[in-house]
């Protein structure tokens, strides 16, 4: 990890086309700014770990659940 100190005003660049600026430093917080192509995704930390954590929940299959759902579809496909 890079770690770097930057005051008010400051910035880093990020590759070619991502720029980031601190704007301010208030009350043990800091207040960033970033400039990167609308195409970049950009989350907050926690964000983008409930994301990834609701991701990897929804590839865990309940086998139980998806037999039961394969017995449901089968007996109405049978029905009509």
């Amino acid at each position: 990890m890079l770690v770097l100190t930057r005051k008010a005003g400051e910035g880093i660049v990020i590759g070619d086309d991502v720029t980031i600026k601190v704007i301010e430093m208030k009350g043990g917080g800091v207040r960033i700014g970033i400039d990167a192509p609308k195409s970049t995704k950009i989350y907050r930390q926690e964000i983008y770990d409930r994301i990834t954590e609701e991701n990897r929940m929804a590839t865990q299959w309940d086998m139980d659940a998806l037999n039961s759902l394969s017995t449901n579809l089968s007996t109405k496909k049978k029905d009509k």
